[in-house]
């Protein structure tokens, strides 16, 4: 057993820029955070490794095909324990699906305005910005 008790939720996200070092986001449709800007993610199903899981996820919720890398960090938000993922895009179009409302690019100055204005999935921009993870651009 790993530690974590029955009611943790294994989730996991995919951090990923495009060429011009935007970063990518999704406005969530439901809840957790609904109507609040994220990275893209959700739950792993069983039976699933986390790189499957964010290779589902992200095409599910952005329509972009992506290769999963490097774990950057893990936080937990209630009952949720999420794994985020450096990502690679390799294909697809950038539309919102599935859980996601909206989906984005965002460059360094739309992610501090998103923060500002408390559009941002809590503690997002500082979790981020301490995994030296905030858009290039």
């Amino acid at each position: 057993m790993d530690g974590l008790t029955s009611t943790t939720i294994r989730c996991v996200g995919g951090i990923a820029f495009d060429p011009a070092g935007r970063l990518l986001l999704i406005r969530r449709a439901n809840d957790p955070g609904s109507g609040q800007w994220s990275l893209p993610g959700g739950r792993v199903e069983p039976g699933e490794t986390d790189k499957e899981a964010v290779v589902r996820e992200l095409f599910e919720e952005t329509g972009l095909d992506v290769i999963p890398g490097t774990l950057i960090g893990t936080v937990t938000r209630g009952p949720y324990e999420i794994h985020d993922y450096a990502c690679s895009v390799t294909g697809g179009a950038l539309t919102a699906g599935d859980d996601a409302s909206e989906a984005r690019w965002s460059d360094a100055a739309d992610l501090s305005a998103l923060e500002a204005a408390g559009e941002l999935v809590d503690l997002l921009y500082v979790t981020l910005r301490d995994w030296k993870a905030l858009p290039r651009a």
